[in-house]
């Protein structure tokens, strides 16, 4: 108990931090599931996916499809990058504690922690952006995965792969780059939680009040956002002008 108490830890803060963790895993959970039952920005990116497998197998030339592809993987890079230098900037910070609590403790409503507290804080944001940078540089390899299945895909003019082959081909393909895409949103959604996190430093409260928030932010964004309803009516152009064309 003296232990806890020379922390500086209050059952609010205890509170807080299990609000993060449940609200962080319960809407990982949701999109998960969700996915097989609603309409969600990951489902309808899968049937553009889908297409594009589908098109890349009709045409010689596949430049476009490679630069795609290159372009994808370099935000993985870039954000991977950025995580590491993110860490490297907490690990900094570890070092200059007191002068960093001390510009803290003159924000409004802030609480006074403690240096033990204040490490245990900035070592949880150590760990999301570790988390972020295993997901991020995953994702790359991922993509890398894909450029490689894109150069290897059957030409048009080959009689010998089948009609069950080619759809085989194109599932699995945009299969592949659903997992890089999603292992790319994970690391986005570790920055997201993490600015939450930065919260904490301020006071319990607003670290719970703005962790719903970003919750929210995220859940509009990927089930009720205007850019899915886009993505939705252009499919459904897109369906019609194939059906038109054949």
């Amino acid at each position: 108990m003296s232990e806890l108490q020379a922390m500086n830890l209050t059952w609010l803060d205890y509170i807080s931090f299990a609000w993060f963790v449940a609200w962080w895993t319960v809407y990982y959970l949701y999109c998960k599931y969700a996915l097989k039952s609603k309409t969600c920005l990951a489902r309808v990116m899968h049937g553009y996916r889908y297409d594009w497998m589908s098109r890349l197998l009709e045409r010689d030339m596949r430049v476009a499809d490679a630069t795609i592809m290159t372009h994808l993987e370099r935000n993985g890079a870039f954000f991977a990058s950025s995580s590491l230098l993110i860490l490297a900037a907490l690990f900094t910070m570890l070092g200059s504690a007191e002068q960093a609590m001390g510009l803290l403790s003159e924000l409004p409503f802030a609480t006074s922690d403690s240096r033990t507290e204040w490490e245990l804080k900035i070592l949880l944001l150590i760990a999301i952006f570790v988390y972020a940078f295993f997901t991020f540089s995953w994702s790359m390899r991922q993509y890398n995965f894909c450029a490689i299945l894109i150069g290897a895909a059957p030409e048009p003019r080959d009689k010998i792969v089948t009609e069950e082959d080619k759809s085989a081909y194109i599932e699995h393909t945009a299969d592949l780059i659903d997992l890089a895409a999603n292992q790319f949103n994970f690391g986005l959604r570790a920055y997201y939680y993490g600015l939450a996190v930065l919260c904490w430093f301020w006071h319990p409260v607003i670290f719970m009040v703005v962790t719903v928030l970003i919750t929210a932010v995220l859940y509009r964004r990927e089930f009720h956002s205007k850019t899915l309803k886009a993505l939705i009516a252009a499919k459904d152009v897109n369906h019609k002008f194939k059906g038109i064309i054949r």
